[in-house]
């Protein structure tokens, strides 16, 4: 069998259709079809069938893209194995990161400013996505690290044919005005009880993110539904109005600013955390460029 027929085999079981398999190999729909077509040939069983108007894999199908992914793994391992024979290369590194991340972790993989990179230091080229932007960039290759997030009450399954690194979790604290946390007779440092803001105004952030369904969800959990009293995508945006005293909001710790005036900020008593981690496709992780950056990720925060 064709490796080049697996690849397109294997996009079309990530990617559910013909047409976004087209636009991720950068090939026709038709083109698409012909190699599935004769590749269903070439092993002898039937690959796809048809349900409605659309084609699903069978479970032949699926077995053979599990055999393929493999297959794909370590060919790309192979050419990890061939880069670091190459002396005196010095690649570039694409890394997808959300705001936070690409704001507080992902500077330090420069080097200090009037220091000179490392011979095995890659050149490192960034893109702002949030996480599930940054995973079809990861799967269009258009970068070679996604570096997402999940939370403890929204998990995220890493994405098909991608490795999966941990990073670190952080926990999400609840952020008020200190003159409110006096009226709520909330200690600094205290723990916050989150059923004693059901009353409150809440500020979330935007609904298209997976931090809005996570205060959903928190408050949801403590018995009621958070009332807005703004939406913003910027946590920034969120504790520049808590600190004019418009309302309380869920962060993370990581979108916390450096400097906390006009800040209360108190752990929960049912806890929330975030999971902050990095994925790469399947077989690059030998890459030495992009084995340099996870080891560097991997320690951030100690930094």
């Amino acid at each position: 069998m064709d490796v080049r027929r697996l690849r397109v085999l294997a996009e079309f079981a990530s990617h559910g259709t013909v047409a976004a398999t087209a636009r991720a190999l950068h090939l026709t729909g038709p083109a698409v079809s012909q190699q599935l077509a004769v590749l269903e040939k070439e092993a002898g069983v039937q690959l796809l069938e048809k349900r409605g108007r659309t084609l699903h894999l069978t479970g032949a199908g699926q077995r053979l893209v599990d055999h393929a992914r493999v297959l794909l793994g370590n060919l790309a391992a192979a050419e990890s194995d061939l880069t670091a024979l190459r002396q005196g290369e010095r690649g570039t590194v694409r890394v997808a990161a959300f705001a936070s991340a690409a704001r507080t972790i992902i500077p330090g993989l420069w080097p200090e400013p009037g220091t000179a990179p490392a011979p095995e230091e890659p050149a490192v080229f960034l893109v702002e996505h949030e996480p599930p932007a940054a995973e079809a960039a990861l799967g269009r290759r258009e970068v070679d690290i996604a570096v997402t997030h999940s939370y403890s009450l929204l998990p995220r399954p890493a994405p098909p044919g991608c490795e999966h690194t941990a990073l670190f979790d952080e926990p999400v604290h609840l952020v008020l005005h200190p003159a409110d946390a006096a009226a709520y007779r909330l200690a600094p440092g205290s723990q916050a009880d989150l059923r004693r803001f059901a009353d409150a105004p809440w500020l979330l952030p935007g609904p298209e993110t997976a931090c809005h369904e996570m205060t959903q969800r928190a408050c949801g959990a403590a018995g009621f539904v958070p009332r807005a009293a703004a939406m913003a995508g910027d946590f920034a945006v969120l504790t520049a109005l808590v600190a004019r005293r418009a309302g309380v909001a869920l962060i993370p710790r990581m979108a916390l600013p450096a400097s906390k005036p006009n800040l209360s900020i108190h752990t929960l008593r049912v806890p929330v955390h975030r999971s902050v981690h990095a994925l790469h496709r399947s077989g690059t992780g030998r890459r030495p460029g992009i084995r340099h950056v996870l080891d560097r990720l991997t320690t951030a925060l100690d930094d």
